[in-house]
């Protein structure tokens, strides 16, 4: 199955003399994209990776009569798995600076190293992409509401990577979405070389599966796989930044009733969530669909906006009257409020926010009006 992704057409970002960067979770189709593109590619490319010991050692170089050997008689040079190459931020100027007219695509599935390497020796030189797990945006490309809406329930257990999507065999997408999580999910983190439990690592990602929604107290999971709150916060640092999870923040204007300190945690796909919980049970058998709602429709909407330019600061919002609000978007200007509810029920705004903040849109996000929330 060819699955239509939001950026089929790279050229679009491609300029002389720049970088495109293109980051993602492993797996969600970044060396897909690209070499999709190649083949109808009009000029002469490159294609390396930065698993190849020899290719690391010429890109590291920074031996500019080398670069330019490598690079002469290409317009194009593509670096898949770029965040394997030492310095890969300063070599990729040394090839646009001085190569007139060369362009460059690189591509990562971690940022921690990646974006470290590339942010200040790249600046005002690059163009960057993410590239997730399939979004039902690009989904309605080849199926109408109906069937978007009859594929929910395997949305909700087995997520949006490419493989999922394109395999109709379950017991096949349990197994590869095991595989994942359990071995290449995590394989940039452990690479780290503060990084040495898996099993610790794989412990407090279930902790996280378990509390989609609520907020995390840094100390109380460190408590309970037996770590300071220092360490946990910096282990999920990391998840953050190889696209493991999404952090949030609560929303408030200093009222003393707001509880904006704790954060919430959710699964950039919610099967590699359900592969770390084991649990790939249809939806009848579970007593989570809520939590697997919230999460799937959060980064859904994460997507819509990276995709269609949606700039907007996120927060959860919740009072210690605990009355809250799934998801606040702050953009234009005006607050937005959401409230995500399985089934077709309607929620009522908070009237702690209808007094706080009586200019803001509020809505509930169900069964009947999703699409319109995260696909149109």
């Amino acid at each position: 199955m060819q699955i239509p992704r939001f950026y089929q057409n790279l050229a679009l970002y491609l300029k002389p003399n720049k970088a495109l960067i293109i980051y993602g979770p492993r797996q969600a189709g970044k060396t897909t994209l690209v070499k999709n593109f190649l083949a109808t590619y009009q000029g002469k490319y490159k294609f390396d990776t930065g698993d190849n010991i020899s290719i690391q050692s010429i890109l590291s170089s920074q031996d500019l009569a080398a670069l330019k050997e490598y690079a002469q008689g290409y317009d194009l040079l593509v670096i898949d798995e770029a965040q394997k190459i030492q310095n890969i931020g300063q070599t990729i100027k040394l090839l646009i600076d001085n190569i007139p007219n060369l362009k460059v695509i690189a591509t990562g599935s971690s940022s921690f190293d990646l974006a470290g390497q590339i942010g200040e020796p790249l600046t005002g030189r690059k163009v960057t992409l993410t590239l997730y797990p399939v979004a039902q945006l690009e989904l309605q490309k080849l199926y109408n509401p109906y069937e978007l809406k009859n594929r929910l329930e395997h949305s909700l257990i087995f997520g949006g990577y490419p493989e999922i999507v394109a395999t109709d065999v379950s017991a096949e997408k349990i197994r590869w979405l095991e595989e994942l999580a359990q071995a290449y999910l995590l394989k940039d983190i452990l690479e780290f070389d503060r990084v040495k439990s898996a099993k610790l690592i794989m412990d407090l990602l279930r902790l996280l599966a378990f509390q989609i929604g609520k907020e995390v107290s840094l100390a109380e999971l460190g408590q309970q796989v037996g770590i300071d709150h220092k360490t946990v916060g910096r282990y999920l640092d990391l998840f953050e930044k190889t696209f493991v999870i999404y952090s949030v923040r609560g929303f408030s204007r200093n009222l003393r009733s707001e509880i904006a300190k704790k954060g919430k945690y959710y699964f950039y796909d919610v099967g590699i969530r359900n592969a770390v919980i084991s649990n790939f049970n249809s939806l009848r058998l579970r007593n989570d669909v809520g939590e697997l709602w919230e999460n799937f429709l959060f980064m859904e909407r994460l997507k819509k906006r990276a995709y269609q330019s949606l700039y907007a600061n996120v927060y959860f919002w919740r009072t210690w009257e605990k009355q809250e609000i799934d998801l606040i978007e702050e953009r234009e200007g005006k607050l937005f409020a959401y409230e995500f509810k399985w089934g077709q029920t309607q929620a009522k705004s908070p009237k702690q926010w209808q007094q706080t903040y009586p200019d803001a849109f509020f809505e509930t996000i169900n069964q009947d009006n999703y699409l319109n929330f995260i696909a149109d």
